[in-house]
């Protein structure tokens, strides 16, 4: 039995090595395996679907960043803290958001100091939304199509596949190949 467990060790040992080299197949191989219990974790923190969905979207796209810097020790411990900070900082940020939304009565205007943060900070992901949006309409059209109706429109895997006439699982594959492309395309305008 434990000759079987240091095989599906090194098995999966393997497949992170070649998804840090960057074979998509093998980080789509991750994720499929991963799935389930990064968006259990996550649901904890986060019991809205839609919202933990998108916090799973965000921990498995920090994963292929942070791939190359894995250590090899214990991957799904290493996995799991990845999805609850990323649970915790999209909690604390939903805070953040609504505690700048409430006014103290009789007084409409927030204190000042915070209030131009916050206008400066809205500025800045106006304008960086609007460069993702002019990227987004250089990716080749069933890519864009995926790209904004998930993340622009938030539409499910499910709702996707059903306009587009395809399966669940092309959805995942043409929003990570788009998401792939995004960031490719972010970082020669950012060079």
């Amino acid at each position: 039995m434990e000759a079987e467990r240091g095989g599906e060790m090194n098995a999966e040992e393997v497949l992170i090595k070649q998804a840090a080299a960057g074979d998509k197949a093998a980080f789509e191989q991750l994720v499929e395996k991963y799935k389930a219990y990064v968006l259990a974790i996550i649901l904890q923190l986060i019991p809205d679907s839609f919202h933990a969905e998108n916090v799973a979207q965000e921990v498995f796209l920090q994963m292929y960043i942070s791939l190359p810097q894995y250590r090899f020790a214990g991957f799904r411990t290493w996995l799991g803290r990845m999805a609850t900070r990323k649970a915790i900082d999209w909690k604390r940020k939903q805070r953040r958001i609504q505690e700048k939304e409430i006014f103290i009565p009789g007084n409409e205007q927030l204190p000042v100091q915070e209030g131009q943060d916050f206008v400066i900070e809205k500025l800045m992901r106006q304008e960086e939304a609007k460069q993702i949006r002019a990227l987004c309409r250089q990716l080749p059209g069933r890519y864009q199509a995926v790209i904004e109706k998930y993340y622009f429109l938030g539409k499910s895997y499910r709702q996707i596949a059903l306009e587009e006439k395809i399966a669940v699982k092309t959805v995942e594959t043409r929003l990570y190949r788009a998401r792939q492309k995004l960031k490719e395309k972010w970082e020669e305008r950012n060079k």
